[in-house]
C-alpha cells in the first residue's frame, strides 16, 4: 500500500480524496485544509488524519506521495517542500504562476528522479487519445491547421471577487480554461512555442480576462487558432474540443466523440471515405472507480502505478505542464504589446 496525503480539499481535492480512498493500492493517511468546517467533517466522518499545517502533516505521516490541490499560488512552496523530502508529487493545474517557480520544481523532480504529474485530465480522455494516435499515424496526411476551443458558464455576471478573479491567485480564463486547451494541443498536435495577435477580453470580470483568442505556432511548424470563453451561457458545463485539418481530411474531437472526415478510404484503420464517428463509450478503458468521468480515476491510477513501478510519468509530467505555463507567459506578453 502506498502511503498518500492530500493538501487542499476544494472540488478537485475532494474528488482526489474519493478516488484515492477507494484505490486498492493506496493508504490515504492524511488530508490538509485551512477550513475548520472541512476539517470537522473529515474528523467526524473518516478515520483519515486531518491537519491544518501541511508541513506538520508531512513530517508526522511520512507519505510516499502527495497530491497538491490548492490555489495555484501555493503550488511551488508545497511541491518543493515535498520534493526536497523525496516524496512523489501529483500537482493540480495550472502548474505555477511564475516560470522561475516551475523551473525549480521541474529541476528538483528530475534531479531526485521522483514521479511527477500534473492534473490535466483531458490527456486521459479516450477520444483525444484516439485523435492523437491517428494524427501520429498520418491518417490526415500533412496537417496544415488546428483549432483549440473551450467554452463554459463560469462567469455570467459581474460579481464579487474570488480566487478565480485575482491574477495573483491563479485565476482568470487564461490560467483556468485556456491552459487545458494549450496542454491538449501540445499532446495531440505539437508544442506551442509562439503566440500572435493575442486578445485577453474582460466581459464581466474586472481583475482578469473572461475570454482568450490568439494565433499559435507549434514547434513542428503547424499553425492554428485558440478560442476560449468561460462566460458563454449557451454551455451547461465546460466543453473542450480540438480540430486538426490535413491534406487527406480532418478530425474534430471533444469529450464525447471523435468525428473523422477522409477524402479517401483508409483500409488499415477501417475508416471509410467521408464522415465517420468514434464514440467515447467505445474507446474508454474500464476503471475501478468512476467519479465525474473515467479520466479522473484514470489519471490517478496512472500516477499511482508509476509510483509503484518507480518509473517516470510520461503522460503528463511537470515538464509538459511547464511547457504550458511557458506559452501562457508568451500569450500574456503578446497581449501587452
Amino acid at each position: 500500500m502506498i502511503k498518500t496525503a492530500i493538501i487542499g480539499l476544494g472540488k478537485m481535492g475532494i474528488s482526489h480524496c474519493s478516488i484515492l480512498g477507494a484505490h486498492p493500492d493506496v493508504d490515504l493517511v492524511a488530508v490538509c485544509d485551512s477550513s475548520s468546517l472541512i476539517q470537522d467533517a473529515f474528523k467526524k466522518l473518516t478515520k483519515t488524519g486531518v491537519y491544518s499545517d501541511y508541513k506538520k502533516m508531512i513530517e508526522e505521516t511520512q507519505p510516499q506521495c502527495l497530491f497538491v490541490a490548492t490555489p495555484t499560488k501555493f503550488h511551488a512552496e508545497m511541491v518543493i517542500y515535498a520534493l526536497e523530502r523525496d516524496i512523489h508529487v501529483f500537482c493540480e493545474k495550472p502548474f505555477c504562476l511564475k516560470l522561475e517557480e516551475g523551473a525549480e520544481m521541474l529541476r528538483l523532480a528530475k534531479e531526485k528522479h521522483l514521479v511527477n504529474q500534473v492534473g490535466y485530465h483531458n490527456r486521459f480522455i479516450a477520444t483525444f487519445n484516439e485523435m492523437k494516435r491517428l494524427v501520429e499515424k498520418g491518417v490526415l496526411g500533412k496537417t496544415f491547421h488546428f483549432l483549440g476551443e473551450a467554452y463554459g458558464p463560469v462567469v455570467l455576471k459581474e460579481k464579487g471577487g474570488t480566487w478565480r478573479s485575482e491574477r495573483e491567485q491563479g485565476g482568470g480564463c487564461l490560467f483556468d480554461y485556456a491552459s487545458h486547451v494549450l496542454n491538449l494541443l501540445h499532446y495531440i498536435a505539437g508544442k506551442p512555442v509562439e503566440a500572435h495577435g493575442t486578445l485577453l477580453k474582460s466581459i464581466y470580470s474586472k481583475g482578469v480576462e473572461d475570454a482568450v483568442y490568439a494565433s499559435l505556432l507549434l514547434e513542428n511548424g503547424l499553425t492554428g487558432q485558440l478560442s476560449v470563453n468561460w462566460s458563454d451561457e449557451t454551455y451547461r458545463k465546460m466543453s473542450t474540443s480540438i480540430k486538426v485539418e490535413g491534406k487527406k481530411g480532418k478530425m474534430i474531437a471533444d469529450a464525447t466523440e471523435l468525428k473523422i472526415y477522409l477524402k479517401e478510404e483508409n483500409k488499415e484503420e477501417n475508416l471509410p471515405k467521408g464522415w465517420s464517428v468514434k464514440y467515447i463509450t467505445d474507446l474508454t478503458p474500464q476503471v475501478d472507480f468512476n467519479l465525474r468521468g473515467e479520466e479522473y480515476s484514470a489519471q490517478v491510477d496512472y500516477f499511482i502505478q508509476c509510483v509503484k513501478d518507480n518509473r517516470p510519468s510520461d503522460r503528463n509530467s511537470f515538464e509538459a505542464a511547464f511547457a504550458t505555463d511557458q506559452i501562457i507567459d508568451k500569450l500574456i506578453k503578446d497581449a501587452l504589446q
